[in-house]
């Protein structure tokens, strides 16, 4: 069910705790102010914020006096946490650590979140309020189909689907043959997965002969990689569940800083633990209502690691209707990109969601595809890999042939550079059970 196209009875949506989540702007702006001037106090216990905030001027929580003295704080990037690494930005004695998660980048230096006892308790209870946002209880069975250890989205998840009651199966990710029989075991009827693995379950599930029958799905939530709107309808279409979109990062605790209600019509950002700001990531001023931007995140709901104005470098927009299901919580509308994904191709720059939003729209097309960005004497040269659809035949040139031109076609119409077009047979191409790598660059790095 989608009750974007519908009324939806009054007592259709489901809150956790409907106090905080249908509070008042006022009383939700009120709120934020006494919890950023706490934030500002474990900042300042920080050796990091320590340095930073006295030249800003910001002493102690007193110098906060409205949400609009937010501004006067200096925005902080990954760079940062890298360069404070490793305890630059805790705020607590270590033996009040009860843990740490970590993400590590080109540069091998890991950016490092530590969490004490409070803290995992509040990050818990956001996630379960997304998961029971979704129409889920007790009743359901959640298998975790997302990797542990050190990456956030396997214990945030799993923590917050006990806390909501549901049944959970920490199965992690990759080898999907076992996946199908746990579903069938228990009667999985939830699963966390990245959107580029789902698509990855239904082609096992065609080549396994995996019945649908055989197994209990209703919903999913997939995160951890952008992807567009067609390809969440696809995977709806394929599998016969409920795709719920959702959003996080290490940085601001993992999972729980933003998700999608019943509604499936953008993601609420819990306003109560995160305040959230859209700058033009050139100018670093705020756009207008409603203008894409980068998402600028505080966390306010972490003592051991408080962390100001980071810039996420996601590319988000808020809307400024409210939401059908009630909550006051402003929505962001779908992650589109990050701004350092960005490819600039012939001085041309292109999202690799652009391309996405022409394959995933195609329904001769199969799930997976592959950009390559390579240089060809002076100039780049951009070729899109494509798997073709369980209908389409590798040995009859003249439809590979039009869907090529098509493929094309449509892509040079979206993005105005004309790239080639490679057609593989389903399941040729290199399938990831973690993060899609949708992009492969190969230019020299001066370049």
């Amino acid at each position: 069910m989608t009750p974007t196209s519908l009324t939806p009875p009054p007592d259709y949506f489901q809150y956790w705790n409907p106090e905080i989540e249908t509070m008042s702007r006022p009383e939700l702006e009120a709120l934020q102010l006494e919890k950023l001037k706490i934030a500002v106090t474990w900042a300042l216990r920080t050796p990091f914020y320590r340095e930073r905030l006295p030249k800003a001027g910001i002493n102690s929580a007193e110098d906060i006096k409205t949400l609009a003295d937010l501004k006067r704080i200096p925005f902080t990037a990954k760079h940062d946490l890298r360069e404070a690494f490793p305890y630059g930005l805790l705020s607590v004695p270590k033996e009040e650590v009860i843990r740490l998660h970590a993400s590590s980048g080109t540069t091998g230096t890991p950016t490092t979140i530590y969490f004490n006892r409070e803290d995992i308790k509040k990050w818990t209870g956001y996630v379960a309020r997304c998961i029971y946002g979704t129409g889920c209880n007790k009743a359901d069975v959640f298998q975790n189909m997302i990797t542990y250890g050190l990456f956030t989205g396997g214990l945030g998840f799993h923590a917050g689907g006990e806390e909501v009651g549901m049944l959970v199966i920490p199965s992690g990710a990759g080898n999907t043959t076992r996946q199908f029989r746990l579903m069938q075991d228990f009667g999985t009827t939830v699963v966390h997965a990245t959107p580029s693995f789902l698509l990855h379950v239904e082609s096992i599930m065609r080549s396994e002969g995996v019945s649908r029958d055989s197994i209990c799905l209703k919903r999913a939530f997939a995160g951890a990689e952008p992807y567009s709107e067609d390809t969440r309808r696809r995977i709806e279409d394929l599998l016969k569940i409920d795709v719920y979109n959702s959003y996080g990062l290490s940085e601001m605790n993992g999972p729980g800083v933003a998700f999608e209600c019943q509604a499936k019509n953008g993601l609420h950002l819990w306003e109560d633990g995160y305040i959230g700001e859209i700058i033009n990531p050139d100018t670093l001023e705020p756009v207008k209502d409603g203008e894409t931007g980068e998402l600028v995140l505080t966390c306010l709901c972490r003592e051991a690691t408080p962390i100001l104005r980071y810039r996420t470098r996601d590319l988000s927009s808020f809307y400024t209707e409210p939401c059908v299901c009630g909550r006051t919580h402003r929505r962001l509308r779908r992650i589109t990109g990050r701004t350092d994904d960005m490819l600039i191709i012939n001085g041309v720059n292109i999202f690799p969601s652009q391309i996405e939003e022409v394959i995933m729209a195609m329904g001769e097309v199969g799930n997976n595809y592959l950009i390559v960005v390579e240089k060809e004497g002076v100039l780049d040269r951009l070729t899109v890999k494509v798997e073709v659809g369980p209908d389409i035949f590798m040995d009859d040139s003249r439809p590979l042939n039009a869907l090529r031109d098509k493929i094309r076609k449509t892509i040079q119409a979206s993005i105005t550079i004309n790239p080639r077009v490679e057609l593989h047979e389903s399941g040729a191409l290199p399938i990831s059970e973690g993060k899609a790598k949708r992009v492969q660059d190969s230019r020299p790095k001066d370049v």
